[in-house]
């Protein structure tokens, strides 16, 4: 059976961090907010309907929080790059996407937001 485009997508996982490269930003902190999409065949999932063969939706939103929240990182292309590798690392997962958010980035500029998105295969890890 093919699963190429079998994917399990998690979006608008919100938590406040402590990340940047002003000390301001990592002192008093702001809102971040990631989408993930999980790529792994879900055929056996879907033919027996048994939890078992699918992947926890509340570990991996778990993780991620925790990821943001534990740590202060100055990119939030390293805060996507960690949580990656975690997610990876703990999940039966084939490939990670995911898009790291900064909801309120400090440029003087009107901007919604300020993002990241990395794509990491279960066979590239380098750790």
């Amino acid at each position: 059976m093919s699963y190429s485009g079998d994917k399990i997508i998690l979006k608008g996982i919100r938590f406040h961090g402590y990340h940047g490269t002003s000390e301001s930003e990592r002192r008093v902190g702001q809102k971040y907010e990631v989408d993930v999409e999980l790529t792994f065949s879900l055929a056996t999932a879907g033919s027996t309907d048994d939890i078992k063969h699918t992947v926890d939706y509340a570990g991996v939103v778990n993780l991620i929080v925790k990821t943001g929240t534990e740590k202060s990182f100055r990119l939030i292309e390293a805060l996507a790059e960690q949580t990656a590798s975690r997610i990876l690392k703990r999940f039966t997962v084939d490939e990670v996407r995911i898009t790291v958010k900064k909801l309120c980035p400090p440029i003087e500029r009107s901007l919604s937001y300020a993002a990241v998105q990395m794509c990491r295969r279960r066979g590239n890890l380098e750790k």
